[in-house]
């Protein structure tokens, strides 16, 4: 059997946190890996700006919700879902992405949580496994899937190695100089022809 691993940010949505950043006009969410690489420092660095926003749960989810799929998505996952099964593999947390994956259709997802306190205040963040979207493909192929994977970004190519097929997605130009073993897609049209042909050659 074969299985489809899409990653979800710059793929299926807008990158949550830059999108977020500009929605609630606060520059410092901006703030990634390429500006502080220790996850961990940044996660807190985030949730204490939340907190200082006086930001909760509710009200985050509700500006999520309002942010929206990427122009075409769902059209070209309902599509993808007829006739491949699809697991979402992300980086971002169950408590960010549910108001979107209910615009999608609620595909099956894999990524992190969040702990929220009495107010609704984001306190803590657990992450579900270390490299979750490697080591999930890996398992799957264990279970003797043959495994598409296509994600944008450098944080996905070790996901894409250990797939039997790895597909960029728009990414940007660093990745795909770093990384020319992948075919490049830039729209939804590119990315399912190039999944309908790995899937005949694996």
């Amino acid at each position: 059997m074969q299985l489809v691993c899409l990653d979800l940010e710059g793929v299926l949505v807008p990158e949550i946190w830059i999108e977020f950043a500009e929605r609630t006009g606060i520059p410092e969410l901006r703030r990634t890996t390429r500006d502080e690489p220790d996850y961990d420092v940044l996660m807190k660095y985030r949730l204490a700006l939340l907190k200082q926003h006086q930001l909760g749960l509710p009200d985050i989810q509700q500006v999520i919700a309002a942010m929206g799929p990427m122009a075409g998505a769902k059209d070209f996952l309902d599509a993808l879902r007829r006739d491949f099964q699809v697991i979402i593999l992300s980086d971002t947390f169950y408590e960010f992405a549910m108001p979107l994956m209910a615009q999608l259709g609620m595909p099956a997802l894999f990524c992190h949580k969040l702990e929220a306190d009495a107010a609704g205040f984001l306190v803590n963040y657990q992450l579900r496994m270390p490299n979750q979207k490697m080591e999930s493909v890996r398992r799957f192929k264990e279970l003797n899937f043959k495994v598409i994977a296509a994600g944008d970004s450098y944080n996905d190519t070790a996901m894409l190695n250990e797939a039997h097929a790895g597909i960029l997605f728009h990414p940007p130009q660093n990745v795909i100089d770093e990384f020319p073993q992948f075919p490049v897609t830039m729209n939804y049209t590119e990315l399912r022809t190039a999944i309908d042909r790995a899937s005949r050659q694996i």
